[in-house]
């Protein structure tokens, strides 16, 4: 069995999100989404919209996904990766480089994101998406 492994706060899950969890999945037959814990979301200086329980349950509603697990800190994914046995780390081409170091643990590999669609971009349209509406 090949496991995957990939991380994010996935708030406002969006067609990028799903384009990246079916990708990842397709790379493997075990797919292990670590998401920041709102507590790790404000040591990164990160509002999310979604409690950490709420983005858990819907990330856990997804076909692609077999497990979620919190995400506590920049340090655990070495631990994680050794404590899943998993094969291929992934995250979007954004982080590019920055997770190379995992390389001495699993595959590392940096998908390219979804064009014209991010959490921070729908952050950013929402209120103005809504004064078009009024």
């Amino acid at each position: 069995m090949k496991t995957i492994i990939t991380y994010g706060t996935f708030d406002l899950i969006h067609a990028g999100h799903i384009h990246i969890l079916r990708r990842a999945k397709e790379m493997g037959d075990y797919l292990v989404v670590g998401i920041s814990t709102d507590e790790f979301n404000k040591l990164k200086h990160k509002d999310a919209y979604h409690s950490f329980e709420d983005r858990k349950l819907i990330l856990e509603s997804i076909r692609y996904v077999d497990l979620v697990i919190p995400e506590y800190s920049w340090e655990q994914k070495i631990m994680d990766v050794k404590k899943f046995n998993a094969d291929v780390f992934v995250m979007g081409d954004d982080w590019k480089g920055k997770f190379d170091f995992l390389a001495d643990y699993c595959e590392v590999v940096y998908l390219p994101r979804t064009e014209g669609i991010s959490t921070s971009k729908i952050k950013e349209n929402f209120p103005k998406q809504m004064d078009d509406q009024t």
